[in-house]
């Protein structure tokens, strides 16, 4: 079911992000939270009427996955045209962007769903196709920015040109690797983490989720202050210090192996996780000219789920080899290492690596 929901990025995540550059950004938004609110609509009818089925259901999620990659190229798109490439106003908005997208993503949306779910199976089905048609009421309300589109090519000739750029931008493609490689060190310690819960915490099945909910809390907190916490710094740092700090949260934790150490820690890394988001995000649309931001977009989503599906598979080959504690080392290895090569060096161009230059129109 997992991977019906992140296939679609993997597959047409760059299709995706091409068509959103080539369309009218505010339509692209509206129709991808209709065609979302429909499908999840069409599931409740077959709720209500005893027609669901385990293959239905991951035939709706791959298609709302698919409506995902429009809406998530477009909305990063929309941002600096409608606020500017100023790298304060970039880190204030993207902050209160992630804010709300974490609060309902991992802190009031899960349980929701549950409480829901137990008043009836098809409600929580039934509130999640009601939002969507609300997101799409507001999306309504946002101005009708549009790029400047050169003469139409074809959609592959499109993709390459936001790769190009992608890769020939060096703080973006080092940020990209980055983001891959912090993915990674995650799930390579997450794929596993429910049975070092069990086995070395003796936590309460009910309490593994209020555990990762400490992560939510921290997040939502730093997201809210991320212009006031990162400003002045470059991009690239915060990305490389966030790798950082998630390798210290991982020492700690299983040198501690305590319950209580192990929340509080994933406070400070969910705080970092979100920070690290909210310069990703902003160099993404200080870097990127209007027309290839939802590109650019797709091309770090593709890179964050292959670290993220990596991960998930060199930890668990670790996990099984030589123990569970040896996940948290490799992963804390990796990410040091990783960080390093991030950090920006005071040789290398003047591109994000200080917001003046964002501030200055230098990058626009």
């Amino acid at each position: 079911m997992s991977a019906a929901f992140y296939l679609p990025w993997l597959a047409l995540g760059l299709p995706a992000g091409a068509l959103a550059d080539r369309w009218p950004r505010r339509r692209v938004l509206v129709i991808a939270d209709l065609v979302r609110a429909v499908l999840i609509g069409l599931l409740v009818a077959a709720l209500a009427l005893g027609w669901a089925s385990i293959p239905l259901l991951i035939t709706v999620v791959f298609a709302v996955g698919v409506a995902q990659c429009f809406f998530d190229a477009a909305s990063q798109a929309v941002i600096p045209m409608i606020i500017g490439r100023d790298g304060d106003n970039l880190s204030k908005v993207n902050g209160r962007y992630w804010a709300l997208d974490t609060t309902g993503r991992s802190l009031v949306g899960p349980p929701l769903g549950s409480l829901t779910f137990s008043v009836g199976r098809s409600l929580p089905f039934a509130v999640d196709a009601v939002s969507f048609l609300v997101s799409a009421a507001l999306v309504r309300m946002v101005p009708d920015v549009r790029s400047e589109q050169p003469a139409r090519q074809p959609l592959w000739a499109s993709i390459r040109e936001g790769m190009r750029h992608l890769f020939r931008t060096p703080d973006l493609r080092v940020l990209a690797v980055a983001m891959g490689v912090f993915n990674l060190g995650y799930f390579m310690v997450m794929g596993t983490f429910v049975l070092y819960a069990q086995r070395t915490l003796h936590l309460p099945n009910a309490a593994y989720g209020a555990l990762l909910a400490a992560m939510a809390v921290g997040g939502i907190v730093a997201a809210a202050n991320a212009r006031r916490l990162i400003a002045g710094l470059a991009y690239r740092k915060v990305q490389a210090a966030a790798m950082t700090v998630q390798a210290g949260v991982w020492l700690v934790a299983m040198l501690t192996g305590n319950v209580w150490v192990i929340a509080a820690l994933f406070v400070v890394y969910g705080a970092a996780a979100s920070l690290a988001s909210v310069a990703v995000g902003s160099a993404r649309q200080a870097l990127s000219p209007d027309g290839l931001i939802g590109r650019v977009v797709a091309a770090f989503r593709i890179l964050g789920l292959g670290g993220a599906g990596l991960g998930a598979l060199v930890g668990g080959a670790v996990a099984k080899s030589a123990g569970l504690d040896a996940t948290f080392v490799v992963a804390a290895v990796v990410l040091v290492v990783a960080a390093f090569f991030t950090w920006p060096s005071r040789r290398q161009p003047n591109q994000a690596n200080d917001h003046e230059g964002v501030r200055s129109g230098a990058l626009t």
